[in-house]
């Protein structure tokens, strides 16, 4: 009898001590380390989903740094007197936008934005892509058998969701089947959430 496995939302475990440093944010890891060295004491930081972009805030908050998550929601004026309250009070300002581009339509926002440090998460190689699922399914609690990064690593989808997706059907596919997540298991992870085997080499 297959078990059904209960939704997993790793939204609110972001510990900054967990962060995967690879090649697709070493240099935004690397400025935000040097708030000092920021233009007009701002950074704004873009990326794609699932990217880590609000847990490299938070490890930015606990240096000092004040941080706007989702900021393009935010007000634009609320973000222009935040602007201005930084550079009056000296503290560095980071703002982190799920929109690229990002249009902002404050003209007066939008050209103090433009001068400040812009910071882009790009797309993971394979050394990070591993370290990625090696990472999501340590917080999961899930136990990969010898091989899987070495397997999963050239057919998953380059991206950071569809990494954290796959990890997460695996995970779920093993406790449905009470099985260990092995070959067969990664497989079928691959799959249901990418599509068959024959039709991704197309």
């Amino acid at each position: 009898m297959s078990q059904i496995a209960l939704p997993l939302d790793l939204r609110g475990q972001s510990d900054p001590d967990r962060i995967v440093i690879g090649s697709a944010n070493r240099a935004v890891y690397e400025a935000l380390s040097d708030p000092a060295a920021w233009p007009f004491r701002t950074a704004v930081l873009t990326g794609p989903a699932r990217s880590g972009k609000s847990l490299l805030g938070k490890w930015a908050a606990s240096q000092g740094v004040s941080v706007v998550d989702d900021a393009d929601s935010v007000d634009e004026t609320e973000l222009f007197h935040r602007w201005n309250a930084a550079q009056e009070s000296g503290e560095p300002l980071l703002l982190i936008s799920n929109s690229q581009p990002w249009d902002i339509d404050l003209p007066d926002l939008r050209s103090r934005l433009g001068g400040s440090l812009q910071l882009e998460i790009g797309s993971p190689d394979d050394d990070m892509i591993g370290q990625l699922i090696e990472t999501i399914a340590a917080q999961r609690g899930l136990s990969l058998a010898e091989g899987a990064t070495q397997y999963l690593v050239p057919r998953v989808e380059r991206s950071f969701a569809g990494i954290e997706s796959l990890v997460g059907a695996i995970d779920r596919l093993s406790l449905e089947r009470k099985h260990p997540a092995t070959m067969s298991i990664w497989r079928d992870a691959l799959d249901q959430v990418q599509g068959p085997e024959q039709a991704r080499l197309l």
